[in-house]
């Protein structure tokens, strides 16, 4: 059976194949990989690295051969497990690096197993050519709306609710995983390329003649940098701002950042990354409220002297006011309330400001 060499990596042609197969490396794959795409790779980390210091200082064929001995005997422990219940109609398709010696050979074996499998020219590199080019090459801006709002304001919940009522949105800190603040880690971060592949996977199935909101950030969300296509459309879009008294803010921090609270460590060691910022007295009183878990006032203090005078300095570069809302609350049923009336002044264009 013949292996079907792919060109177009769209999601429409993507979705013609019942799984996508990344047969690099379990280091390769973490970096970032296709949209959708599993890891079965047929060299490990260590076996790549192996064969490819043979291929350097010994012998070519020497590594070809042990490299191709690893790669029989990985596939067939595919076969064995996660391929072993795919039926005859099984349609895969399998890229690597640059489409070459490793996708090649598992889409062989596969093709002569009887499965129609398609292989990715270009392999990876193809995927990445895309990326770039959408998001650091292209400067045609992008229909962009921001959510703005002071820390604790709850824009991260009203911009979820939106997709109910029919608002495109991009969560830049779910696709990065870290809330953008020295509190915000939730967990590993993606790399760098897996932030954009994540990101790029998102623009590219929306109509860009339409709005998409995204919260205001700044250009680095953990260790996450916004490309520069979205960020330069992000600095001239207009926004969307939330506002909410001082007591209602504490509150949501303190119940957003329970795992964060549980430890008080963590909560120091996050104030000491303010140290560039502040004085060394003022840290020390942040650092017996968290040591004593006077957290409450911690947040309030927070808020006052750090975080929102550092987004009030950011919204002297802004774009254009579209409407403003006063939460006297923030709860689910307001930020389903803020969403709606945010979907409906889309529709029609800029709306006056609202109390909620």
């Amino acid at each position: 059976m013949m292996i079907e060499e792919i060109s177009d990596i769209s999601a429409e042609a993507l979705q013609r194949f019942d799984a996508i197969i990344d047969v690099r490396t379990p280091d390769e794959f973490a970096e970032d990989h296709l949209p959708g795409a599993i890891n079965l790779p047929v060299l490990s980390n260590a076996e790549r690295a192996e064969v490819g210091t043979i291929y350097k200082q010994q012998s070519q064929f020497r590594a070809r051969r042990i490299g191709a001995a690893y790669v029989a005997r990985n596939v067939a422990e595919h076969l064995n497990t996660r391929l072993a219940d795919e039926p005859k109609s099984f349609h895969p398709l399998l890229y690597c690096w640059r489409g070459g010696m490793r996708s090649n050979a598992m889409a062989t074996i596969l093709s002569q197993v009887g499965w129609r499998t398609g292989v990715v020219k270009g392999g990876y590199k193809t995927w990445r050519r895309e990326v770039v080019a959408a998001l650091r090459d292209d400067e045609t801006p992008l229909n962009v709306v921001l959510l703005d709002g002071q820390t604790g304001t709850a824009k991260s919940e009203v911009l979820r609710r939106l997709p109910e009522f029919g608002v495109q949105i991009i969560d830049l800190e779910a696709l990065a995983n870290h809330r953008g603040s020295v509190f915000g880690a939730v967990g590993a971060q993606p790399a760098q390329k897996l932030f954009e592949s994540r990101l790029w996977e998102r623009l590219r199935g929306f109509d860009l003649s339409r709005p998409i909101l995204i919260e205001a950030e700044s250009n680095r969300i953990g260790r996450c940098e916004v490309p520069n296509r979205l960020w330069n459309s992000m600095l001239q879009a207009p926004r969307f701002t939330l506002t909410a008294p001082m007591d209602a803010r504490a509150d949501f921090l303190l119940s957003a950042y329970q795992e964060i609270t549980a430890n008080a460590d963590a909560v120091i060691t996050a104030i000491n990354r303010l140290s560039p910022f502040h004085s060394k007295e003022t840290l020390a009183e942040w650092r017996v409220l968290a040591e004593s878990r006077r957290y409450r006032p911690l947040a309030e203090a927070l808020m006052r002297e750090h975080y929102d005078p550092l987004y009030d300095r950011g919204r002297k570069r802004a774009g254009a006011a579209h409407a403003g809302f006063h939460l006297d609350r923030l709860d689910d049923a307001t930020f389903r309330t803020v969403a709606e009336v945010i979907a409906s002044a889309l529709s029609r264009g800029a709306s006056k400001g609202n109390d909620i």
